[in-house]
């Protein structure tokens, strides 16, 4: 370009420019004959660093003075197409479910072109150039030549054949001209993810196992699956369930997690003796639904037989405790009770034979065939081996199997109260004043017995000797309660013994004739012994005194 002033022609004119590309940084792009005006690029421009530039231009006379003011001066770069698509990753990775129908939505892909997007020279297209592998078709995929955006374009995604492709695709300039344009590549990698479009199925439609009786958590077979769905995944975890076979609920079928089989396990114990064998039905399922038009497998039902092994079972008492009731004081070797045991072996020629594991008072004997129990004793209510008026006692039953097994069972025996016990009189040893208006003497008694083979109690004074009832009153308090008076209106001091005769209310009664002593003392006004000598004295014969009395002088002396 060339500037020039219109008073080039009157006087010389020097021309220089100014501003970015000039004078200031980038330094020097552009620079101008002074004489001249012609403008030249003294190196190669790039337009991706900067498009365009703004300067001025200056014209001045030879001692530097203005002639004309300032003009702008604007250079656009010119694009040339200098620049190759760069994608923004160089593999780019992506998914898709099997099975998806063509149009679907995989991933999107993009390159930026930095020459000028207004032009050729910087409109990006796309295309696929190959895709690994190419089945079931080499078209799987097609790429919006615009946009960048990849999807299905055939039917097939099968996980279970191919679980990855490898796309290369290609950015092209110049709107794609392959003749013209640069271009550039980029991987798409697209992984078919698993839906659960295949069923599990047993490997077998019949299982078998066997089981011992009366265990329990025990794994009596394990169930094989097959699943082309992704392993450890919801579409290839196995679901069991007893469709049939078990209505007790003695089975469960739990999942084992790294293999996937089925382990068939007892949760309830089985008995040979009401169930020899199970035939169950078995359903496999998945942890995630079939995927839509997806139908279950005639091979995802199993048949499972189960066999039970029959076990040595322990022989147990049908009622334990077994509480019986009798009277106390029964004969030896009466028959109590037969106290047999039951075994469960149905199907096994066993004996079961009796002993005693605990009898506290040695009472019992039990027929060691047949259960059958009679006393060894006389049983005693009032024992010290009674709790709550019940004796208890231990039994063992044993089978003669190999191993042998046993069970053990309780006897309660509940003895009835019989009046067997005479009542005792209390107290034993009274006080009292030798004038009977002073005081009297509470007498009760006690008896071992129960009602109603205690009181009411009866007090009673002998007729022999006769000195009692000629010395001694009784009166009548109560059932359980009676009182104790002199007769006479004085007697002297001393220790008598003092028969009485109690009766309780037993039918029949039994009575017991006790002897109180009866300490009879001088008292004061207020019914309290003042000499105790002489109560003790009061019981020696005259000699005796006359002994004691010369002893107590030599000693003085």
């Amino acid at each position: 370009v060339q500037i020039r002033s219109d008073k080039d022609k009157e006087i010389h004119i020097r021309y220089s420019i100014t501003g970015v590309g000039a004078d200031q940084p980038p330094m020097e792009v552009f620079s101008i004959d002074p004489v001249s005006g012609r403008m030249y690029v003294t190196r190669p421009m790039d337009r991706e660093e900067r498009a365009s530039y703004h300067l001025r231009a200056h014209a001045v006379d030879m001692n530097g003075n203005k002639v004309e003011n300032p003009i702008d001066l604007y250079i656009y770069v010119i694009d040339m197409n200098d620049n190759r698509p760069e994608f923004i990753n160089q593999v780019y990775n992506g998914s898709v479910d099997e099975g998806s129908k063509p149009g679907t939505y995989v991933m999107t892909v993009t390159a930026n072109d930095a020459d000028d997007s207004t032009t050729a020279n910087g409109m990006v297209r796309y295309r696929i150039v190959t895709q690994t592998p190419q089945s079931p078709s080499q078209n799987m995929f097609t790429i919006n030549s615009e946009t960048g955006d990849i999807v299905t374009v055939a039917a097939g995604l099968d996980r279970e054949k191919v679980q990855q492709y490898i796309v290369i695709v290609q950015a092209t300039d110049m709107e794609g001209n392959l003749n013209y344009g640069l271009s550039n590549t980029a991987t798409a990698i697209i992984t078919v993810t698993d839906v659960n479009d295949n069923p599990p199925e047993f490997t077998t439609s019949t299982y078998s196992g066997e089981v011992p009786e009366n265990r329990v958590e025990v794994v009596v077979a394990n169930l094989t699956v097959m699943d082309r769905d992704q392993p450890h995944s919801p579409n290839w975890n196995a679901i069991y369930r007893i469709i049939s076979g078990d209505p007790s609920g003695h089975f469960t079928v739990r999942t084992d997690p790294v293999t996937n089989e089925g382990m068939v396990t007892v949760v309830k114990a089985v008995d040979y003796e009401m169930n020899r064998a199970f035939m169950l039905t078995v359903m496999v399922s998945n942890q995630a639904p079939l995927a839509s038009g997806i139908q279950m497998s005639f091979q995802s039902t199993a048949g499972v037989t189960i066999s039970v092994m029959d076990v040595n079972e322990a022989p147990y008492f049908p009622t334990n405790h077994k509480l019986i009731r009798l009277e106390e004081g029964v004969p030896t070797g009466t028959v109590l009770t037969t106290f047999s045991a039951v075994d469960p072996d149905r199907f096994m020629q066993q004996a079961v034979r009796y002993s005693k594991l605990s009898d506290p008072a040695n009472w019992l004997n039990i027929n060691a065939t047949n259960g059958q129990i009679t006393t060894a004793a006389v049983l005693d209510r009032e024992s010290d081996y009674i709790k709550n008026n019940v004796y208890e006692a231990t039994f063992l039953a044993a089978d003669n199997g190999i191993p042998p097994a046993s069970g053990t069972g309780t006897l309660q025996i509940y003895l009835i109260d019989i009046n067997d016990n005479a009542p005792e009189l209390l107290p034993k040893e009274a006080q009292i004043c030798e004038k009977p208006n002073l005081n009297v003497i509470n007498i009760t008694a006690a008896d071992a017995d129960i009602d109603p083979n205690v009181g009411p109690f009866v007090f009673e004074l002998p007729s022999v000797p006769s000195a009692v009832r000629k010395n001694w009153t009784i009166t009548r308090l109560n059932g359980d309660y009676a009182q104790l008076s002199l007769r006479i209106m004085y007697l002297e001091a001393g220790v008598y013994d003092v028969p009485i005769i109690v009766t309780d209310s037993g039918n029949p009664p039994l009575y017991n004739t006790s002897v109180i002593k009866v300490k009879v003392c001088p008292c004061d006004e207020n019914g309290d012994c003042t000499t105790i000598g002489a109560v003790a004295a009061a019981g020696l014969g005259t000699g005796a005194i006359i002994a004691i009395l010369i002893c107590i002088i030599i000693l003085l002396s």
